[in-house]
């Protein structure tokens, strides 16, 4: 089996997802909630590939639907909703699982099956694009600068607006507690505790946030003590009735707006590092990445259990995607 589900096609993301896809020559299958037919006929006419209509929560509907399938992308947020019974189906029916999930939790859960996930010969892959996958390479890349790194300090800079489904994401998926990992273990912090990092051109305050990455970096790196950071710039969280939202940034709004990130690498004898990475729009890199880790994937590249983007291909994988640079600074 070599053939490519994306489940969610049909939204902002999964239909630029899917084109990356189908442009990269891999045997597609679109896929999403039977309300969304009519949309994902159309794409499949305009894409040339097969479609399969199936919910979530219908799990003979799910595992029927896999059947099939060497690898499931999951587009469909919010993956609270989403990710554990399509991981369920995929370990079931012996697919490989990847997604593009921002969202704690999700990572939370494929640790949670890492074992099971490993006894089925199926590998999960959160974060196969995105920030999980742009963070954990600048993480990894840094982290080699140093002798027994023991301290990353790491920031995302957002620009450009969010999509409708990214937002109603983020809004259900609100986490009331801020973390950082302390000597190996998720703990809270204070919310207001800001600091700055230079992204370029000049320092930019920025504020502590829980982000998956207090598990990815830390699972591809060891580094015991990570907190991570974000800045936001050119379109801040949306707020008011996220529904009347535009489906996404256009094109236009993506080029204009790219996205960077800052990280600081502590060793064990007190030297520190910091590298930064500049790459284009958040969505752009998001779609083009999962597209490049499916083809990856389908082509073999897997490890069953839990994994991450920099730990399974390389911390080199962002720079493979797009015009991604990391300067050392």
């Amino acid at each position: 089996m070599n053939r490519l589900m994306i489940y969610g096609a049909a939204g902002y993301t999964g239909r630029m997802a899917s084109a990356n896809a189908k442009a990269a020559g891999i045997d597609l299958v679109l896929a999403g909630r039977p309300k969304d037919e009519a949309k994902l006929v159309r794409l499949a006419a305009e894409m040339g590939a097969g479609y399969r209509l199936f919910a979530v929560d219908d799990v003979t509907g799910c595992e029927g639907a896999l059947c099939d399938i060497a690898v499931l992308l999951n587009c469909a947020g919010p993956f609270m909703r989403t990710a554990e019974p399509l991981m369920q189906a995929c370990m079931a029916s012996g697919t490989h699982y990847l997604d593009i999930a921002a969202e704690l939790d999700s990572y939370r859960l494929a640790e949670r099956y890492d074992e099971d996930a490993q006894a089925a010969g199926v590998m999960l892959l959160p974060g196969s694009g995105g920030s999980v996958a742009l963070l954990g390479c600048l993480a990894g890349h840094a982290a080699k600068r140093v002798a027994n790194p023991s301290k990353l300090s790491i920031a995302l800079h957002v620009a450009g607006g969010f999509s409708r489904g990214s937002a109603v994401s983020a809004s259900e998926n609100v986490t009331t507690e801020t973390l950082h990992r302390v000597d190996g273990e998720l703990v809270s912090r204070a919310a207001d505790e800001l600091r700055e990092f230079d992204f370029g051109n000049g320092p930019a305050t920025s504020f502590p946030v829980t982000l998956p990455e207090l598990i990815t970096i830390w699972r591809a790196t060891d580094i015991p003590n990570i907190e991570t950071y974000v800045h936001v710039t050119d379109g801040a969280f949306p707020e008011g009735d996220l529904a009347a939202m535009p489906d996404g940034p256009t094109l236009e709004e993506r080029e204009a707006n790219r996205y960077h990130a800052a990280v600081e690498v502590t060793g064990g004898d007190g030297t520190v590092v910091r590298s930064i990475l500049d790459t284009v729009n958040g969505y752009t890199f998001t779609t083009l990445a999962a597209a490049e880790a499916a083809r990856r994937v389908v082509g073999g590249e897997a490890r069953a259990g839990f994994q991450t983007p920099a730990g399974l291909f390389g911390d080199g994988f962002a720079e493979t995607i797009a015009d991604t640079t990391i300067v050392d600074v």
